[in-house]
């Protein structure tokens, strides 16, 4: 049985303007960072075999977070759980991008990733890790947008995978091929609104 717990990284300055993050190397802010301490502590409540995490700041630097906590070092960051590659939209908001490109910049070509690639690359990386760790407990760090695009193929169900909350932790678990959820986008870690 293949067990993969995801954490979605903790807020940037990026989310909180609508900025389009892709692989910018944007940090965390400090309340990202405060997020990321208190899935941190969640985190330490259980054993982790095996940590990865996307190889952009924000995701390493929560799993760096997480680390200290947990007491396991990430073993791998591991470019294929980075997010949306945006391409020229990449640090804009939908406002600059009007400005820039006008208001069909949609129709453009702006050398983004397409979710047909993005979701082959986060099934690929599932069924890697399923395969390679069966049995151990995975844990994961990535980014929103990219897990649930990877969530929608996985559970082939388009209605999941929306707007997964920063630090997040979604647990999926597959017995016999089937992949189901064992905790979808709970945030019982942060303080509630």
């Amino acid at each position: 049985m293949a067990v993969i717990t995801f954490v979605r990284h903790g807020v940037t300055d990026h989310n909180l303007e609508k900025r389009a993050q892709g692989h910018t190397p944007n940090p965390l802010n400090a309340e990202g960072r405060a997020q990321a301490q208190l899935v941190a502590g969640r985190l330490a409540e259980e054993q982790w075999d095996v940590f990865i995490s996307s190889d952009l700041r924000r995701a390493r630097e929560t799993a760096e977070i997480i680390a200290a906590a947990i007491g396991k070092p990430v073993d791998c960051f591991d470019p294929r759980l980075r997010e949306m590659d945006r391409g020229k939209i990449a640090d804009t908001t939908e406002e600059e991008r009007v400005a820039r490109w006008g208001a069909a910049w949609k129709e453009l070509d702006m050398g983004q990733e397409s979710h047909e690639s993005m979701r082959a690359r986060g099934i690929g990386f599932i069924e890697d890790i399923a395969s390679r760790y069966a049995g151990q407990n995975v844990l994961v760090v990535t980014h929103g947008y990219f897990l649930g695009q990877t969530l929608k193929e996985l559970m082939k169900d388009e209605s999941t995978g929306g707007d997964l909350r920063n630090t997040s932790v979604t647990k999926v678990v597959c017995n016999d091929g089937k992949w189901a959820y064992r905790l979808y986008d709970c945030v019982r870690h942060l303080p509630q609104k």
